[in-house]
Parts: C-alpha cells; sequence; structure tokens
C-alpha cells in the first residue's frame, strides 16, 4: 500500500510520519538499530516516536521466533482507560475538582485483595501501589469535550459530550520493574528463544502485569469518582507496552509494543500534554503496514534533563500549575512539574493529523483538560514518600547485584 506519511527507512523498516514532523534523530538511529536485530521481520515507529533507554519509544516491532523483554521495559501493561462520569460539564469548577482529588496518590484504604480476587489478578508484593498513578508522564485527568467530529460514532462508544471525562494514565509500577530487574538479571539485553520455559515464564510474569496495571487503572478511576461524589463507566482500556503473540506471513511472531496503541480493539485516546487537547480516534482496521498500532500520546521534543533548562527562561512556575484552557495541574513535585510542562511534548493535534493523513484513523471527537493530577501538592506526603521509596528499592537491588558478582570469600 502506497502512503508517502508511512515512509520506508530500510527494508522492514518504518516511519508514520509527514515530512513536516519532528522526529529526534537519536530516535530513528535507535529504530534502525532495532529493526535490524536477529529474528526482527518489521518495524514501524509513530509519529511521536522519541529515544527511549533500551530502545525507541512510539514504536511496534515484529519479530519472529524471539522475546526481547528489554524493548517493552519496565513499565508493563502500561496504558490509558478513558471514563464517561456523570458529572455536567457546564458546572465544572477546576479548583474544587483539584481540591478534591489532591492526595489522591496516598496508599488506597480498601481491601486491595478482594479487589484483585475480583478480577483474576494474584497477589504480588507491590499491592501496596494499587490505585495510584505513579510517577513520571502518568496521569489523571478530569476532561471535557471541546469538539464532537463523528456524532455517531461518539454515541456509539458512549461518550456524553455534556458530561465530565476522565482519562487514566498509568501501569503496573513496581511490579513490571521488578519483571524486567530479573530478567535483566539473568540474561542482560539479551532476547528468549520463543519456544523455551524461560520465554514462557516471562510471558507469564507479563501477562500477570498487564492484568495488574489494567486492575491499577480501574481502582484509580474509582478512586476519584468517589472523591468527586460521581458515578461512571469505562468506555475503554487499551495498554502500550506489552507482547502480544500474532499470526503474520504464515507464521507465529511476537509484537511487541513499546508505547504504541493497539489499532485492532477499538477506539483509542492519544493524549496531548496537560496543556493540549486529547483525541479520539477510531482505528482503520487491518492496517498490517502500520503493525496495528498508532501513537499512544503526543510525544516529548524535549528529554527530561533539558526541559526546565530550556523552559525556565520561557515560563514561571506558577505558569506550570495552569493550562490555557483555565485548568489546574496538581502537582507537588517541582522537577516533575519542568519535566511535564506543556512545550516538552509535540502538539497531539499534528501526531494525529499524520495517523489521519496516513488512513490509519478517523477522529472522532477532542476532548481539553479541566484537571490534570499528577502527585500531592503536598512535598512531604505521598508523592515525596513514593519516590524515596522508589530510590531504596533501586539502591536495594544494585547492592544485592553487586553482592551477587562479588561474594564474600
Amino acid at each position: 500500500m502506497g502512503n508517502s506519511i508511512i515512509a520506508t527507512r530500510a527494508p522492514g523498516v518504518r516511519v508514520v510520519a509527514s515530512a513536516s514532523t519532528w522526529i529526534e534523530g537519536e530516535a530513528l538511529r535507535q529504530l534502525d538499530e532495532t529493526g535490524a536485530l536477529p529474528g526482527m521481520r518489521e518495524t514501524v515507529g509513530m509519529p511521536d516516536l522519541h529515544p527511549g533507554k533500551n530502545g525507541p519509544v512510539g514504536a511496534a516491532f515484529l519479530s519472529e521466533g524471539l522475546i526481547r523483554p528489554t524493548l517493552v521495559g519496565s513499565d508493563i501493561g502500561c496504558g490509558m482507560a478513558l471514563w464517561q462520569t456523570d458529572l455536567p460539564a457546564r458546572r465544572a469548577d477546576p479548583e474544587r475538582i483539584a481540591a478534591r482529588l489532591d492526595g489522591l496518590d496516598a496508599p488506597w484504604d480498601g481491601n486491595v485483595a478482594g479487589w484483585l480476587t475480583e478480577r483474576g489478578v494474584p497477589p504480588t508484593p507491590y499491592d501496596a501501589a494499587l490505585g495510584t498513578v505513579g510517577h513520571g508522564n502518568h496521569f489523571l485527568e478530569v476532561q471535557a469535550v471541546a469538539e464532537i467530529r463523528d456524532a455517531d460514532a461518539a454515541a456509539l462508544i458512549g461518550l456524553d459530550p455534556s458530561r465530565l471525562a476522565l482519562l487514566v494514565h498509568t501501569g503496573s509500577r513496581g511490579l513490571g520493574e521488578s519483571i524486567l530487574r530479573a530478567h535483566t538479571e539473568r540474561h542482560g539485553a539479551s532476547p528468549l528463544r520463543a519456544d523455551t520455559p524461560e520465554a514462557e515464564s516471562y510471558l507469564a510474569a507479563h501477562d500477570a502485569a498487564v492484568a495488574w496495571a489494567r486492575a491499577n487503572r480501574d481502582l484509580v478511576a474509582h478512586r476519584a469518582l468517589a472523591a468527586l461524589g460521581a458515578e461512571g463507566r469505562c468506555l475503554l482500556d487499551l495498554c502500550h507496552n506489552g507482547i502480544t503473540p500474532v499470526e503474520a506471513g504464515g507464521c507465529r511472531c511476537h509484537l511487541h509494543r513499546k508505547g504504541a496503541a493497539p489499532a485492532d480493539r477499538g477506539p483509542v485516546v492519544v493524549p496531548g500534554s496537560r496543556g493540549d487537547v486529547s483525541l479520539l480516534v477510531e482505528p482503520v482496521p487491518d492496517r498490517a503496514d502500520a503493525l496495528w498500532s498508532l501513537a499512544h500520546g503526543a510525544g516529548r521534543k524535549l528529554g527530561r534533563h533539558e526541559a526546565k533548562a530550556k523552559l525556565k527562561g520561557r515560563l514561571r512556575r506558577e505558569d506550570l500549575a495552569r493550562n490555557p484552557f483555565g485548568g489546574v495541574v496538581v502537582c507537588g513535585d517541582e522537577r516533575l512539574l519542568w519535566e511535564e510542562a506543556a512545550p516538552a511534548y509535540k502538539p497531539a493535534s499534528s501526531v494525529v493529523g499524520d495517523l489521519e493523513a496516513a488512513g490509519l484513523v478517523r477522529i472522532v471527537a477532542v476532548l481539553y483538560p479541566r484537571v490534570t493530577f499528577k502527585c500531592s501538592l503536598d512535598p512531604d506526603g505521598p508523592a515525596r514518600a513514593d519516590k524515596q521509596a522508589r530510590l531504596r528499592e533501586r539502591r536495594s537491588a544494585r547492592a544485592a547485584k553487586q553482592s551477587a558478582k562479588h561474594p564474600e570469600r
């Protein structure tokens, strides 16, 4: 299928992006390098492609005979869930909503074991984090509908333009990180042969983390609804970090997605930054040339380490706590506030514009942020405690690794 938006860089390596879409050179280098790995049949980068730790983010990879856990990374099962609430959009008060959501990163005081059991998810050592958003680019956002492009499709999905929506972006928290760590301690960055007990063991742990992540998004939404005194229903929940077995070209392959939303499981939300719109889209079916995948977000254009240095002269700290739509950002971590500043990301409309020009999606609706929750405003509260716990966990893991390398004689 010829399409000028889907450009071939090398045999089996493609990028979905218009000529005007900027993609960092390092991300393209990582994409080409990954596409040349043994067993890799096809690799497709999306318009939100950007560099990652173990490979590019915003891409899908089709491999034969090999499973590559490092491509998926540590946040196995990370995804987006869109919920429809019964809260009237016209009466929404961002300040009041923000006040009610503040503190949502505190541990849930409900029956965690019961919540997981109801969803068929086994218990893990990381269950204390269930129902929390986490760190990095994860968020909970209260949104309003700015525009309906396809009224019939919106009605079929269940989106009510007169009511507020919730968008939850989070994953498996420390569980996914522990699974990747266990793999790298045994195998380094090496892949696993698909027909081995090691691969089966990894995939079993992977699937459990995907289920845990979905249960986590579900609980985050329920906690938010309870804080707002609202009712709601889930319209969609899609994972964009994971591995899926697929039949392709007569063989059984594994489709790895790292920051790539599935295009074969119904409607998809492509979120913008906390100061930008999000777009609800309907995927065009059976697009194997894009590996049945779409962009999962706007994509970074500034790295975390450079965001504050490059933006501080243009923005004040108080600017970061508001958005252009009169909405509020809840974030008590100043470093995270700069790392996740809206200008650190590409415009979501341009990313989705490339998907639309490539014939991969139809736009259903445009939503804008009223309140974005990143972490508690209390600098000594749950957000700080969570960060300190993660640092302690990493230090312990490094110490254990060093002890294994240099046991006492």
